[in-house]
């Protein structure tokens, strides 16, 4: 039986990769804004050095993310055919894209010295761009279903008991 869902292909024993890697780039880049903060209200170098490093793990674990994301964008046409896919996944990229810009101006002008003004400017832009592409990764799971497994029926169920029942 085909699935009713569109379905994800970036798979790891039936269970969706993207979701699995998503966490760490969030967690790293939502992470950027608040040390840039912290930072620019304590004066304490380590803060900006960490927003550095923070972003450069943001980055490197969000390609980590976006190729399973690719593989279940391309690998379903349905997925495709979702608006919200499309958004969720340009967002993503302009997101990466601008924290990128920021890892390459932290890098070449020093940390403490590009927290203020695009260091922070940018790390609130790609905070509030992923808590929209978020949402739309929720829209995409809740809403539209992508890589839900449907509850299997009862009869489904009374089959492969039966099933079982005869191989012993």
């Amino acid at each position: 039986m085909p699935d009713r869902n569109p379905r994800s292909t970036a798979k790891i024993a039936g269970h969706p990769i993207h979701p699995m890697l998503i966490v760490f780039p969030i967690a790293f880049l939502v992470s950027v804004l608040a040390t840039d903060i912290v930072y620019l209200n304590t004066g304490e170098p380590g803060w900006a050095t960490a927003s550095l490093w923070l972003v450069g793990a943001g980055v490197v674990t969000a390609l980590m993310a976006a190729l399973a994301g690719f593989a279940d964008f391309f690998g379903d046409e349905r997925v495709r055919e979702i608006a919200d896919a499309w958004r969720h996944m340009i967002g993503n990229l302009v997101a990466v894209t601008l924290a990128g810009i920021s890892w390459i101006l932290r890098a070449s002008q020093g940390a403490e010295e590009a927290v203020m003004p695009w260091g922070l400017t940018l790390s609130v832009a790609v905070a509030l761009i992923l808590a929209y592409t978020g949402w739309k990764g929720g829209e995409l799971t809740f809403r539209h279903r992508v890589a839900v497994h449907e509850a299997p029926t009862e009869t489904t169920i009374e089959r492969t008991v039966t099933r079982e029942r005869e191989r012993t």
